[in-house]
């Protein structure tokens, strides 16, 4: 049992902030998740960052309890186990910026939208999207999640007051997602002739360079541009945002949580200390024969 109260308020007050500090880190796991389901469909990076958030939230009740109870072999587990937990954070934040280095969208002439082309990215996340298996399962989940549905539009006619479809001038002056702009249109480089957001028709007289996207692209809403290259490259930049801000508030996360390791590491052996009888600060030395000299 340790005998100090000092050195297990402290473990105390550590644990809980630790708790604390876990549901921010689980809350940006989840975020990802409800972001792949929707529209980056990508399902393998927020698994593990909601792993490491529920394994802390877990270790820092575990070390609150030993704190509380006075159990040395639970603090002593609860300072082993986010050893571990501080370099698996370290690896991700890591590897989610090493796989998003490169990547960012083209500005067009007359289009506040971004263009994405494939070849702008490289490295282990454009090799894992464009493998046509897992594009696979990634464009059969842009479908089922209705990714173009949000591009239909309505505006007031100055003259009427009714509603109409906009016109190719408003579409041009949207800002759009890198999904909406790779996926639910043609690329800029096409030249098609504008019908509505996801409707365009191929223009005769147009002298655009074509490139195999275009020919790839349909009017039908279940085929759009879903296996464009620069879909693809739309994918990778939305993941490419949603990863650098989860990246980011982990980095916050890293430096709280090593600071409060280091604070755990303190308190533990301040109380290891006084479960021995051994005295904490400086230590005041005596002569084994005093002087004369009383002062």
């Amino acid at each position: 049992m340790l005998r100090g109260r000092g050195g297990t308020s402290v473990l105390g007050i550590v644990n809980f902030i630790t708790f604390l500090i876990s549901i921010p880190i689980l809350g940006g796991g989840i975020w990802l998740a409800s972001r792949a389901n929707s529209t980056d469909c990508i399902r393998f990076l927020q698994w593990p960052i909601i792993v490491i958030g529920l394994v802390l939230m877990v270790i820092s009740l575990m070390g609150f309890a030993g704190a509380c109870y006075r159990q040395t072999w639970l603090l002593r587990l609860y300072l082993f186990a986010m050893f571990f937990v501080v370099l698996a954070l370290l690896f991700f934040i890591v590897f989610a910026f090493a796989v998003t280095d490169r990547g960012d969208g083209q500005v067009v002439m007359n289009r506040r939208f971004l263009e994405y082309q494939l070849s702008d990215y490289s490295g282990w996340l454009r090799d894992r999207v464009a493998d046509p298996q897992y594009w696979a399962m990634i464009s059969a989940c842009l479908r089922d999640g209705h990714a173009c549905t949000g591009m239909r539009r309505l505006a007031r006619d100055p003259n009427t007051g009714m509603l109409v479809p906009e016109t190719p001038g408003m579409f041009y002056a949207r800002d759009l997602s890198p999904v909406q702009s790779g996926c639910c249109k043609p690329p800029s480089s096409c030249a098609f002739t504008y019908v509505s957001e996801t409707v365009w028709t191929q223009n005769p007289s147009a002298t655009a360079f074509v490139t195999a996207d275009c020919t790839r692209w349909s009017n039908d809403q279940q085929t759009l541009c879903f296996q464009c290259d620069s879909c693809k490259a739309g994918v990778l930049a939305g993941i490419k945002k949603s990863w650098r801000k989860v990246a980011i508030l982990n980095i916050v996360v890293l430096v709280i949580l090593v600071i409060v390791y280091v604070a755990g590491c303190a308190a533990f052996r301040n109380a290891k200390r006084i479960e021995n009888d051994e005295p904490i600060g400086m230590a005041r030395m005596t002569k084994s024969q005093p002087s004369r000299f009383q002062f």
